[in-house]
């Protein structure tokens, strides 16, 4: 029995050792049946073996075959998917090159050869066959992760197993193609602004005012129609864009181009109109769309108009335009209203911190004067914070008698203090800066981020406070000192006016911005000046406070004696790389340089004490040097700007502002 039940006796389907275990279960089982059933009755034990031996014929003959099938399946299965192998290696829809040691070729699939032609690769060098293949082998063979890209017209993943010299492409051309044309047609809403629309109507016939709304709604229709964009007209200065990322990068192309159009032909009938433009690009969200791009038009209303500022939620800001002075549009009714403005905030708090720049001027210092005194005049307690170290000599002076003063003294403090006295209750005030990075106490703006207001005449940039509870920016005005002197005539009559040593550092301020009421100055500036001398404004004191000293005046001379022209009109000053110039010594020597002859621009690059580099850049108007600063990561106005670069030297700042001067002279010329 066991010699019939081995392992070599049995059929094939139960050489499976559970199979074999299984059926000798069953057949002892049976015959054991078949035994007892002998014992029990003789015939009835027959009858049994004859059926147990039929039952157990039929089984073994159907697990025979079923076992015979199965081998059968599994051996077809076998063939056909080591066939399947390899047919795809031959011919699936992916390169495969195999190649040597040398860079020759060993071997490729028939999908690789259709991109190599018909000519014959084995044993060639990869360089001969195809230099581009071969260079994006070489760029790409220390990875082993998958890599995009463009080889002859089409579009590929490449991976390379270094190790076995083995080099895979796929063709994602039709996907990236689809992947362009999504990213084609993603949505951008933008905002178009006439700046001074009601300013030029106001003195115009009704019909120069429809003749100029045709001018402008056919001129936009046409550039909307030419790029495809829709646009609406929404408001008489007031326009609704919308296009598709495509048609916004042909146009950022062009760089706005039907900005200078539209200002150039209106101004030639006598009624220059600017455009201000906002748009937003890059989400799905057209909710979200529009209150980027209303965000974004209100940034480029911030800097002055005239300009185009395109930018993602969370993007970098693109500008375009900003070439000419911003249009005045600062009336007495928006000062009235920033100033009852202020008035009502500073009513719900306790007290109030003004501070300017890091490194104050008088226009800053002055401003801080004139926010304490409409404090005072209010009821309320304000702080001046100031950084009373590396201060130039004019602030030096300003500061000792403020100082000195037993009303002002003990309200100045250090960038340290402020921040351990101010409460939730709180109000900022940040004066001629917007930039929380440049604030004289970058710790109190964050302690202070939701209850700050922002008073200033500089353009506006991409960094900006938030949420402030009160904006005015005016780019047209001379300085901040000229915005807040408006406001005094509205602040409560019975309280004590500004004194004479406030009203004297403001009119320093005013005659520093405006180099002695010579550039920036429009009307306004001048009764702002007036009502400065009107309260006590001393002039002589303002010249005693701007005196410069000996040591600065020899140390501007000799930046000034080491001119040179980067173009015909324009002047460069380098300081000594390793000597170290006060900022305003370089200001003054770019001002100096103007009122050289043939000079409409000038720019002086110096190591400053902390370590960075500093252009100081100005101009008559006719060159725009804030979209150069900006460009080189500062900014400021069209004829007055500065930047800061970290980590450079002198040299290395004066081939970055060549390189950008070209730059725009190219854009320009295009």
């Amino acid at each position: 029995m066991k010699k019939l039940f081995s392992k070599d006796h049995l059929p094939a389907f139960l050489q499976n050792d559970r199979l074999r275990l299984t059926a000798i279960g069953l057949v002892a089982l049976a015959m054991f049946g078949v035994i007892l059933a002998f014992f029990i009755n003789f015939i009835l034990g027959i009858f049994l073996l004859v059926l147990f031996a039929a039952l157990v014929g039929t089984v073994f003959y159907a697990l025979e075959t079923v076992t015979k099938n199965t081998n059968k399946y599994i051996s077809d299965l076998s063939y056909r998917i080591k066939r399947g192998e390899q047919e795809a290696l031959i011919k699936m829809p992916i390169g495969i090159l195999l190649y040597s040691e040398e860079n020759e070729i060993e071997w490729t699939n028939p999908y690789l050869q259709e991109y190599l032609g018909k000519k014959e690769v084995l044993g060639e060098p990869i360089a001969t066959i195809d230099p581009e293949l071969a260079k994006l082998i070489t760029e790409n063979e220390a990875t082993n992760e998958p890599k995009t890209v463009r080889w002859g017209d089409n579009q590929f993943e490449i991976i390379i197993q270094e190790g076995i010299r083995v080099v895979y492409l796929l063709d994602i051309t039709r996907y990236a193609k689809i992947e362009e044309r999504y990213n084609e047609e993603q949505l951008a809403i933008g905002q178009i602004f006439l700046d001074n629309y009601d300013e030029i109507t106001q003195t115009m016939t009704d019909k120069s005012i429809s003749n100029l709304n045709n001018y402008v709604t056919n001129e936009l229709s046409n550039w909307a129609r030419h790029y495809g964009m829709f646009l609406k007209r929404v408001d008489d200065d007031h326009f609704f864009l919308l296009t598709y990322a495509k048609a916004l990068k042909e146009i950022e192309a062009d760089n706005f181009k039907i900005l200078d159009r539209i200002r150039d032909r209106t101004s030639k009938q006598n009624y220059p109109l600017t455009l201000s433009v906002g748009i937003a690009n890059g989400d799905t969200d057209l909710a979200k769309l529009a209150t980027v791009s209303q965000s974004n038009l209100d940034l480029a209303l911030g800097r002055g108009g005239d300009q185009v500022v395109v930018k993602a939620e969370n993007g970098q800001a693109r500008f375009y335009g900003g070439k000419t002075n911003p249009m005045e549009k600062r009336t007495r009714v928006r000062a009235r209203m920033i100033s009852q403005a202020l008035q009502e905030v500073m009513n719900q708090v306790d007290q109030v911190f003004v501070m300017g720049h890091a490194q104050p001027d008088m226009d800053s210092l002055g401003a801080c004067l004139g926010i304490r005194r409409i404090a005072a005049m209010n009821g309320k307690k304000c702080s001046i914070v100031v950084n009373q170290e590396h201060v130039h000599t004019d602030i030096q002076r300003l500061l000792a008698q403020l100082q000195a003063d037993p009303e002002i003294g003990p309200d100045i403090l250090t960038p340290d203090q402020a921040p351990e006295l101010a409460t939730n209750h709180s109000l900022l005030v940040m004066v001629d800066h917007s930039k929380p990075s440049i604030s004289t106490s970058p710790i109190l703006y964050h302690r202070l981020s939701n209850r700050t207001i922002i008073i200033d005449h500089h353009r506006r940039g991409e960094e900006f406070p938030e949420n402030p509870m009160l904006v005015y920016i005016e780019p047209y005005a001379s300085s901040t000192c000229e915005l807040i002197t408006e406001m005094f005539e509205y602040q409560p009559k019975e309280t004590e006016a500004i004194n004479k040593l406030e009203a004297t550092a403001m009119l320093a301020g005013i005659t520093v911005d405006t180099k002695s009421f010579s550039l920036r100055t429009g009307t306004r500036t001048f009764d702002a000046a007036s009502y400065l001398r009107s309260v006590g404004a001393d002039a002589v004191m303002v010249q005693r406070l701007l005196k410069e000293n000996v040591d600065n005046y020899i140390q501007k001379n000799h930046l000034i004696e080491s001119i040179e022209f980067i173009r015909p009109n324009m002047a460069l000053c380098l300081g000594e790389e390793d000597e170290t110039y006060d900022p305003v010594i370089a200001a003054q020597a770019a001002d100096t340089l103007l009122s050289l002859s043939g000079i409409d621009a000038s720019f002086v690059i110096t190591r400053r004490p902390g370590g960075d580099i500093g252009i100081s850049a100005r101009s008559l108007g006719e060159v725009n040097v804030q979209v150069i600063m900006e460009q080189l990561g500062g900014g400021g106005h069209l004829s007055n700007a500065a930047t800061q670069l970290q980590d450079s030297t002198v040299a290395a700042a004066r081939d970055q502002l060549e390189q950008v001067i070209t730059k725009i002279e190219q854009d320009t010329a295009e």
